[in-house]
């Protein structure tokens, strides 16, 4: 055993772990609960497991701190016909919830738990990854989108949705605050090449990478434009954490709420 691993055997031999390590936040909707599983799975279409008979069920991670020995089990869970089924997948021991379901969807997948959803017979994707990618691609009110906006609400602030900032430039901003002058823009890590997730399609390499790199010079000129107009642009990653995003927003407000200014 490396020490490394000798280390997080031990973390949590002498105190009880910290809720953060294992509880999600109380505001939670079931949507973000659906994305932070699908984050930490590597996406939506790798939640898949296998019922028989070419049926397949969307999993999720449960984590469950047991005080006696200070451990966190996770545990796979599903349903099939009505009923919920559960299997023990181990122990985790990371510091957040986040890197802890990242663990133990790992693990599942390592035990043959869990796999890839299966292509529809329809489907014309080259891959679970690529149609995973295809149906997440709609032009508003993607999940990212609606969970920023809940945030937003929640905070007090009020916006207007999927509008130009600018009449004479053709760029829709998904939230707009009119009056402060603030455009934000929820980007899919695909299609918009996010430096931490996007990973190029083996199949026609050459034309999706054309396809990312004609969206980044895009964006690009986009923020150029506005900003030389007046406005603020802020840009969220689809994987950025909502309330993180929603503060980031709210922080650049500040300065406008203060005055009266809004929407």
């Amino acid at each position: 055993m490396t020490e490394t691993a000798a280390a997080h055997q031990r973390r949590w031999n002498d105190r009880m772990p910290p809720d953060r390590a294992y509880k999600p936040r109380a505001e939670m909707t079931r949507a973000a609960r659906s994305a932070e599983q699908d984050r930490a799975a590597g996406g939506r279409h790798r939640r898949a497991v296998l019922l028989g008979d070419g049926r397949f069920a969307r999993a999720s991670i449960a984590l469950r701190l047991y005080r006696k020995t200070r451990r966190i089990r996770a545990y796979l869970r599903w349903s099939d016909k009505g009923e919920t089924e559960e299997k023990y997948v181990g122990d985790v021991d990371r510091a957040t919830r986040a890197a802890n379901l990242a663990l133990a969807w790992e693990k599942a997948r390592t035990a043959h738990l869990v796999t890839d959803e299966p292509l529809p017979p329809e489907s014309t994707a080259v891959s679970t990854a690529v149609r995973a990618v295809m149906v997440a691609n709609k032009g508003r009110d993607t999940k990212p989108e609606l969970m920023l906006r809940s945030a937003l609400h929640r905070r007090g602030l009020r916006y207007r949705v999927g509008m130009r900032p600018l009449p004479e430039l053709p760029r829709t901003a998904d939230i707009v605050f009119t009056k402060a002058k603030v455009a934000v823009f929820v980007d899919g890590c695909y299609w918009h090449g996010c430096p931490d997730h996007y990973r190029p399609s083996k199949q026609r390499a050459e034309a999706w990478q054309d396809k990312i790199q004609t969206n980044r010079d895009r964006d690009a000129a986009t923020n150029l434009a506005l900003r030389e107009a007046g406005w603020t642009v802020i840009r969220v990653w689809e994987h950025e954490d909502v309330e993180e995003a929603a503060g980031r927003v709210a922080e650049v407000l500040a300065p406008s709420n203060a005055t009266g200014s809004g929407q």
